[in-house]
């Protein structure tokens, strides 16, 4: 059995890395269970990528695991309390995606304040060519923007954002060094401080449903709110109710409960923006967290310092 096991579902490219490396490739967690007791003996670093709950109970299955290489910044999926205390090293994929989930964040709130898919279907419905106007949507620039979140992927937004000449304001766990944007220790002062609330928190128990039903009403219903972290930092139950009564004027969203499966309610509304959670989701971001992954396995096997530590 090899010393590295890649749990997931790999592109070719990213196979091929792995295997090049030596590593077994296995579907599922439950594939992982189902190794012989031997085999999992052997293995000493792990390449994951996943969202199903990976924990002491399966770091246990793999009694010699240094490493746990996680494909993807968000690392909420692994318990790395139980990886402290049983000796694991946790790591992540940051900063190689920042470019593309800030560049679809700003795609989305285009494409919903533009109406840019009803009038993608205007033109194809020949109903542009039979002399029907389209309607008049909102203006995007100069406005108010707020980001939830003033990280890494959250500044590349706010930098983007801030270049369609808008008024910048911004809540964090602290204060940070910015252009004189606003800061905001209270997430329901934020969202009624702007037109637009960007989502870009990290996930897990502490920032489960952080956006609020207040934050979501204090947003209000010419408010716009982009999620691109994760699906459980909004209540989604408060985030469809406002939608569906106006209470809210409309959401980009590329992240769910429940996701792949999305509530159907969110189907019939027309002042929704609805993504494949592909924030990261281009050949060229893939392949580098894909290679930043394996370059992790690669440093703990050798003994070197690990290139993202997040533990």
């Amino acid at each position: 059995m090899s010393e590295i096991l890649a749990i997931g579902s790999y592109t070719e490219t990213d196979m091929a890395g792995l295997r090049e490396m030596g590593a077994r490739v296995i579907a599922s967690l439950d594939a992982m269970r189902d190794l012989p007791e031997a085999e999992r003996g052997d293995v000493r670093a792990v390449a994951y990528k996943g969202h199903h709950p990976f924990g002491a109970e399966e770091m246990a299955l793999l009694p010699a695991l240094g490493v746990i290489a996680n494909y993807g910044v968000g690392y909420d999926a692994i318990d790395v309390g139980a990886a402290d205390a049983a000796g694991v090293r946790v790591t992540n994929t940051p900063d190689v995606l920042n470019d593309d989930v800030a560049d679809l964040a700003v795609a989305m709130l285009l494409m919903q304040q533009r109406r840019m898919r009803q009038g993608d279907a205007h033109v194809r419905s020949g109903a542009w060519a039979g002399g029907e106007s389209f309607a008049l949507n909102r203006k995007v620039s100069g406005r108010r923007a707020g980001v939830m979140g003033l990280g890494r992927i959250g500044r590349d937004i706010a930098d983007r954002l801030a270049a369609f000449k808008m008024e910048m304001h911004y809540h964090s766990r602290s204060e940070k060094q910015t252009p004189g944007w606003r800061y905001h220790a209270d997430p329901v002062d934020l969202a009624a401080s702007v037109d637009y609330l960007v989502v870009a928190l990290v996930g897990g128990p502490e920032t489960e449903n952080y956006v609020s039903r207040e934050v979501i009403e204090a947003l209000g219903p010419e408010g716009v709110l982009i999620n691109i972290s994760r699906g459980s930092t909004v209540d989604e139950a408060a985030l469809l109710e406002a939608l569906e009564t106006g209470r809210l004027g409309g959401a980009g969203l590329d992240v769910f409960n429940g996701e792949p499966k999305v509530d159907p309610r969110f189907h019939a509304l027309d002042n929704v923006v609805l993504q494949p959670h592909q924030g990261s989701g281009t050949q060229e971001t893939r392949a580098a967290m894909g290679q930043l992954q394996r370059d992790n396995v690669a440093a703990f096997l050798a003994g070197k310092a690990l290139p993202t530590p997040v533990n």
